[in-house]
């Protein structure tokens, strides 16, 4: 992470003296003026583009085939879940905080910014070291540096106003699963699935205090999806079937969740969030896919071999055209479609989204 701190330390001079020279003068002109957003490779729009011995990775096609812009580093054929909310609140989508030197800070610092890292999780584990991602214990750290500048140059009042209105989102929980039971995992001989389970719930709660101490007071919050559903799942199973000890598992995890949620908002009152059952959604598409327009629910859109699931989506892979058919871009990740159906059941409101759409708390 040796070029995310030399990154920092030029963001602070640069703001530095652009705000002392009066180039740039705050004014909220929206009711949420800014996004900021952690997580994995559900929401990195590009941070790992930045680490340079990461290898989690996806700014080479076929990724971002849908995408303006093409590969950008979003695990994705266009647009995620980052992108789609701003898109909703008509902010631009976040950028990555290790580029914000290349781009304009004005937007940077006051409609929002992603830390969100592939590869990232709740618990630091041995997939999730620096040299290949950025934990999310350090995405917060990242972005308490943002808030310090915002209260140093807006003033603690304006800063906290902007923050009282602003959205954070976390979109994570995928990858410490799948550390825990992936095969041979030194994790699972050391703790059992329940203790690390309520692990994960216990430093997300941890991690919401801290965002709070940090200004932060409306949350938008995913639990984690079927994985064991997955093509790279799938794909382990003779019969193709789900991993049932990974979806039992990620549904403890979610109910741990959100319990969690309700016991912060009971003890922080003046917070609010809106949490999205990413898992109920995904099991609706795979049981009722004519519904959602999904005619594949098991193969990837790109890969190779069988469910195209044996090989990440590479510059040599296998893509499919018709991809708002696929539930599934890669061997893990959503669609552009999925992620846009997600994100519609957050904003309109479904089944899956408690105890408040996105749209009522953006009015909030």
């Amino acid at each position: 992470m040796r070029n995310a701190k030399i990154y920092f330390y030029l963001y602070l001079n640069v703001f530095a003296v652009m705000f002392s020279s009066n180039i740039y003068t705050y004014e909220a002109t929206s009711s949420v003026p800014a996004m900021y957003v952690f997580g994995d490779s559900l929401a990195d729009v590009g941070n790992n583009n930045y680490i340079n011995s990461s290898p989690y990775k996806s700014n080479f096609p076929h990724n971002g085939i849908d995408f303006p812009t093409g590969a950008t580093g979003r695990f994705s054929n266009g647009k995620n879940a980052a992108d789609l909310i701003a898109d909703k609140l008509d902010l631009p989508s976040p950028l990555p905080y290790l580029s914000i030197l290349k781009f304009d800070y004005k937007k940077t610092i006051l409609t929002g910014v992603s830390f969100a890292s592939g590869g990232s999780g709740i618990l630091r584990g041995s997939y999730d070291t620096p040299k290949r991602c950025i934990s999310l214990s350090k995405q917060v750290e990242f972005y308490s540096s943002v808030y310090k500048i915002l209260v140093q140059e807006l003033g603690s009042d304006a800063a906290r106003n902007h923050l009282s209105k602003s959205l954070f989102a976390i979109v994570i929980g995928s990858n410490d699963l799948y550390g825990h039971f992936k095969a041979n995992s030194s994790i699972r001989t050391n703790i059992t699935p329940q203790n690390y389970v309520n692990s994960m719930v216990s430093s997300m709660s941890e991690i919401l205090k801290q965002l709070y101490g940090l200004g932060a007071r409306k949350f938008v919050i995913t639990g984690v999806p079927a994985l064991g559903c997955i093509p790279e799942q799938r794909v382990k199973s003779t019969t193709l079937a789900c991993n049932k000890v990974l979806n039992f598992w990620a549904r403890k995890y979610n109910y741990g969740l959100a319990s969690a949620l309700q016991a912060f908002k009971s003890k922080f009152n003046n917070t609010n969030y809106s949490y999205l059952d990413t898992y109920g959604a995904v099991a609706e598409f795979i049981q009722n896919p004519n519904k959602y327009g999904f005619t594949e629910i098991r193969a990837a859109c790109c890969g190779s071999g069988e469910l195209r699931a044996n090989s990440p989506c590479i510059p040599t892979a296998q893509y499919c055209l018709n991809r708002d058919n696929h539930i599934y871009w890669d061997f893990y990740h959503p669609t552009q479609k999925t992620s846009s159906i997600f994100i519609d059941m957050f904003y309109n409101g479904s089944q899956y989204v408690t105890p408040i759409s996105l749209s009522q708390l953006v009015s909030l």
